[in-house]
C-alpha cells in the first residue's frame, strides 16, 4: 500500500479502536490519521419517520463516546457529524486535505452503491477510498464450491469455511484470527483543533433511551463484559441456547452488528475452546452460528435480488392473505395479541427491549407466515424496525428460512406448532409469565394454551378470555391445511 501524509478513517459498523482493519491499515501507512463517524441522514431520516425513540441510535451514540475517549488517549479523537455521508465524506476529506479515506467494507446493496459514489467523488479530487474486510471472517467469494461457485446450502459451506481456516494438520489456524494492531506511534492520531462537540440525540431529532434499564451494555466495555460472562457458559451453549427462560445465548448480537466486538475475537475464542477440548459441543455450535453469519453475508452479496424477493423465485407465486382482516391479524401479531402465549410473549419482548431470542424468532416468523398466511416481507420489515441487532443479511435470511423461500430453508410443509414449541422450549412457562403477567397464575399444564383451560381454572387464575387475554386468532390445525394449499403453487 502507498504511504500517505494524511488519512481519514471512516467508522461505520466497527465502533472500536482495537482489532479494526481500517484503523490498522491507516495507522500503518499514514503519518497523520483523522477519525470520523457520520450520523447519516439518509439512514436516520427514515427512522425518524417511525418515531423519535430508537434504541439503536442511542446505542451508537453511547458507544461513540467511549470510542472518542479511547482515541483521545492516543492523541486523536473522533469527528462526529450529522449529515449525508454520501457527500460529507468527500467534503471532509477536502477540508482536512487527506490523501486517502480508509473504511471497513459494508456488504448491503445500498451501502455498496453509496461507497461507489464516494469513491468516484474522492477520485475526482485525486484521493482514494480503501475498503477492508472486517465484519466477517470470509467475505463475498472467498468460500466457493469445488466448481468455483457460491454455495446455497449451509452445511457444505460450513465445511468449506472450516477447511479454508484450517492448517494442513487439520487444526484451525488461530494465527489467521489474530487481532490487528491498532496502536499508533506518538502523534500519529490527530484531531481538529476546533472540532464541535458530538451532536446530541435531541439535536438529531431523537429521544434519549435508558439502555441501562433495558440491560443493554454499550460500547467496547459493554461487549467485553458480555463476552467475559459468556466464555464460562460456552461449553453449555448447545444444550441451553433454545430455551428463552435460560441464560444460554451470548447476547453479543448487537455488539457484532455495530462492531463493538471483533468477529475475529469471537471466532478465535470458539476455535481455542474447540482445540483445547474444553469447549465441547457448545463451542462447536457457537462457532457454527458465527459461520451462519458469514453465510448470509455471502448469500446477500451473490444474490442481491433477495432484498424484496424470494431466493427461490418460484415462491414469489404464493398468494398471501390481504385486506382488512389480514391487516388486523398482522397488527395483533405485532402487538402480541395472537392468543398463543409463546408467540405473544416473544413479541412483547421484542417491542419492550428490542431483543428476541433466536428460537422465538423462528417461532414468531413461522406463526405469521404459516398460521396467519401473511407475506414474510411484512414480518421482515417489522423486525427491521424493532431489532437492536437488525442486520439485513441475517434478518432476510432468517425470514426466508421460515417462509421456505430462501437458501437451505425449512421445507414448506414443516410448520411449527406454537403450542408444542411452547411446551418444549418454555416447559414451566417462565418466559411467558415474564412478559404476560396476566397468565402468571396458570400452571405448566395450562399456560401454553389458555383457550383449552376449564372455565373454573381460568376464573381462579383471574383470567377472562377475550378480556384479560385474547382468544386465538386462528386454529393451528386449520391454518396448517390452508398453508399446505397455499404453498401448492411451488410444486407446479
Amino acid at each position: 500500500m502507498n504511504r500517505y501524509n494524511k488519512a481519514l478513517v471512516w467508522f461505520r459498523r466497527d465502533l472500536r479502536h482495537i482489532d479494526n482493519a481500517a484503523l490498522h491499515h491507516a495507522l500503518a501507512s499514514s503519518a497523520t490519521v483523522y477519525c470520523v463517524f457520520i450520523f447519516d441522514k439518509d439512514i436516520l431520516d427514515p427512522l425518524l419517520a417511525e418515531g423519535r425513540l430508537d434504541r439503536r441510535v442511542a446505542f451508537i451514540h453511547a458507544s461513540l463516546q467511549e470510542l472518542d475517549a479511547e482515541l483521545k488517549r492516543g492523541g486523536g479523537g473522533l469527528i462526529v457529524r450529522h449529515a449525508r455521508a454520501a457527500t460529507e465524506i468527500a467534503a471532509l476529506a477536502d477540508e482536512l486535505a487527506v490523501d486517502a479515506v480508509f473504511a471497513n467494507e459494508d456488504y448491503e446493496p445500498t451501502a455498496v452503491e453509496r461507497d461507489a459514489k464516494i469513491a468516484k467523488a474522492l477520485q475526482r479530487a485525486g484521493r482514494v477510498l480503501h475498503l477492508f474486510k472486517d465484519q466477517v471472517i470470509f467475505a463475498k467469494d472467498e468460500v466457493l464450491s469445488l466448481a468455483s461457485k457460491p454455495f446455497s446450502v449451509f452445511t457444505p459451506y460450513k465445511n468449506a469455511w472450516l477447511k479454508k481456516l484450517s492448517l494442513p494438520s487439520g487444526e484451525l489456524n488461530l494465527d489467521a484470527l489474530a487481532p490487528l494492531v491498532c496502536k499508533p506511534a506518538k502523534g500519529q492520531l490527530a484531531m481538529l483543533p476546533t472540532a464541535p462537540p458530538m451532536p446530541t440525540l435531541a439535536s438529531m431529532g431523537f429521544d434519549d433511551c435508558d439502555l441501562a434499564a433495558l440491560k443493554i451494555p454499550t460500547g467496547m466495555k459493554g461487549g467485553a463484559t458480555l463476552l467475559k460472562d459468556f466464555i464460562p457458559r460456552m461449553s453449555r451453549y448447545k444444550a441451553s441456547r433454545d430455551y428463552p427462560a435460560v441464560k444460554g445465548p451470548s447476547y453479543l448480537s448487537v455488539h457484532l452488528r455495530f462492531g463493538t466486538v471483533s468477529i475475529r475475537t469471537l471466532a478465535r475464542l470458539a476455535a481455542e475452546a474447540l482445540q483445547s477440548g474444553e469447549g465441547g459441543e457448545g463451542a462447536a455450535v457457537w462457532l457454527s452460528e458465527l459461520v451462519w453469519r458469514d453465510f448470509y453475508f455471502m448469500i446477500l452479496h451473490n444474490n442481491p435480488h433477495v432484498v424484496g424477493g424470494a431466493f427461490k423465485p418460484e415462491y414469489d407465486r404464493i398468494k398471501w392473505e390481504s385486506g382488512k382482516e389480514a391487516d388486523q391479524s398482522f397488527a395483533a401479531w405485532c402487538e402480541g395479541r395472537t392468543g398463543y402465549p409463546l408467540v405473544d410473549a416473544a413479541m412483547m419482548q421484542l417491542n419492550q427491549t428490542g431483543y428476541m431470542h433466536n428460537r422465538l424468532r423462528m417461532v414468531t416468523a413461522c406463526f405469521l407466515i404459516k398460521d396467519l398466511g401473511i407475506d414474510w416481507r411484512r414480518g421482515e420489515a417489522y423486525f427491521a424496525r424493532q431489532l437492536n441487532d437488525f442486520d439485513l443479511s441475517a434478518n432476510n435470511g432468517g425470514w426466508q428460512w421460515a417462509s421456505s423461500s430462501g437458501c437451505d430453508a425449512q421445507p414448506y410443509f414443516r410448520i411449527f406448532n406454537p403450542v408444542t414449541q411452547s411446551e418444549k422450549f418454555d416447559p414451566e412457562g417462565q418466559f411467558i409469565k415474564r412478559y404476560l403477567p396476566q397468565l402468571a397464575k396458570l400452571d405448566r399444564k395450562h399456560i401454553h394454551a389458555p383457550w383449552l383451560v376449564p372455565e373454573m381454572t381460568l376464573s381462579m387464575a383471574g383470567i377472562v378470555l377475550g378480556k384479560d387475554y385474547p382468544r386465538p386468532l386462528v386454529a393451528h390445525d386449520e391454518a396448517r391445511k390452508k398453508t399446505l394449499a397455499r404453498y401448492a403453487v411451488v410444486k407446479k
